[in-house]
C-alpha cells in the first residue's frame, strides 16, 4: 500500500511546518487545503509554501526551534568536540 497524501504548509512567524491529512487522493487534499489556510490565518503567519505530497509525517506540527533542539541532542558526544 502506498503513502497517503498530505497538505504541507510552511510558514514564517511562526517558523513552522504543518501537515494536514491524510487523504486518499491528491484531489481530495487539494480540495481541503483552503480550509486549512483559513484556520492558519488566525495566527497571521507569513506563508512561504504549500505543497501536496505523499509522505508519512512523524509530527503534524514542526516548529523550527524544536527541530534544532532535536538535531542538537542527536549529535554523538564524540562528534561534538
Amino acid at each position: 500500500m502506498g503513502k497517503a497524501w498530505w497538505v504541507e504548509i510552511i510558514t514564517k512567524k511562526p517558523d513552522c511546518t504543518y501537515y494536514f491529512g491524510p487523504f486518499v487522493s491528491h484531489r481530495e487534499a487539494q480540495l481541503a487545503q483552503l480550509g486549512y489556510l483559513e484556520d492558519l490565518e488566525q495566527e497571521r503567519p507569513q506563508l512561504i509554501a504549500i505543497e501536496i505530497k505523499q509522505c508519512q509525517p512523524k509530527e503534524l506540527t514542526v516548529f523550527k526551534d524544536e527541530w534544532r533542539e532535536k538535531a542538537y541532542f542527536t549529535i554523538s558526544p564524540d562528534l561534538s568536540a
